[in-house]
């Protein structure tokens, strides 16, 4: 079971942003693992666009480049992204070359807010490497592969709203430097007042807020109930 998310922080991050937040950036760059990150600290929910591919056509990413092709694969992932945007304010990673597509780049441009997740080409080295099935490095040389791509595509990636910089930073570091970023770029705050994102995370956590510690203090309860871990983190 999911930990439940704080009403009162997500309430506010959507009430600032209006817009989903959409990653772009090259293989390894950290869309997912700092998306997810991002959304848990906003309380909003996390969607990564090739999983979303790959439930869609029942097949993974691999199989559907092999099969179908480049561009049966970015005519779906168009088809994808447009839907998720049209959805409620989340948080969207999508594949590295899904900003390159102008149809695609349009719609976040205009009904996103872009962030380029941007790492050097070490720091994406050592990342690819830990995980296959990126049907781009199959069967080729990752350096010679990302060099080519990041000279291509991070013109591109350059014209998102927000640039952060991911090279060897911790992804919590990163994905708090990407908040401040979002704030600066919007010129609001998208992180509840402190003192009731703090009752809103205890009772998130399964813990007591304020108004709880009233009420079991009325009811001559002593001590609160000890938070129930959730499955996941």
């Amino acid at each position: 079971m999911r930990r439940p998310k704080s009403r009162k922080s997500r309430s506010h991050a959507v009430g600032a942003l209006k817009r989903p937040i959409v990653l772009v950036g090259l293989m390894g760059a950290g869309k997912s693992s700092i998306g997810r990150l991002v959304a848990a600290r906003l309380g909003l929910e996390f969607v990564d666009a090739d999983a979303e591919i790959e439930n869609a056509a029942h097949s993974s990413i691999e199989e559907i480049f092999e099969i179908h092709g480049v561009a049966a694969f970015r005519s779906g992932e168009r088809r994808v992204i447009e839907r998720l945007l049209a959805g409620p304010v989340r948080v969207v990673a999508t594949g590295g070359g899904a900003f390159m597509d102008d149809d695609t780049r349009r719609q976040i441009k205009t009904l996103a807010h872009s962030v380029w997740l941007k790492a050097d080409l070490e720091t994406l080295l050592k990342r690819v490497a830990r995980r296959g099935g990126r049907p781009l490095l199959k069967n080729k040389d990752p350096r010679t592969v990302l060099a080519a791509l990041m000279a291509a595509r991070d013109p591109v990636y350059a014209k998102a709203d927000i640039t952060v910089e991911t090279s060897e930073n911790p992804p919590a570091e990163v994905a708090e430097r990407m908040i401040k970023a979002l704030e600066s770029h919007l010129g609001v705050g998208l992180l509840a007042p402190a003192g009731k994102r703090g009752e809103s995370h205890g009772r998130a956590m399964g813990g007591p807020g304020r108004r709880d510690r009233r009420a079991g203090a009325r009811h001559g309860g002593g001590q609160p109930a000890k938070p129930q871990p959730g499955d996941r983190g």
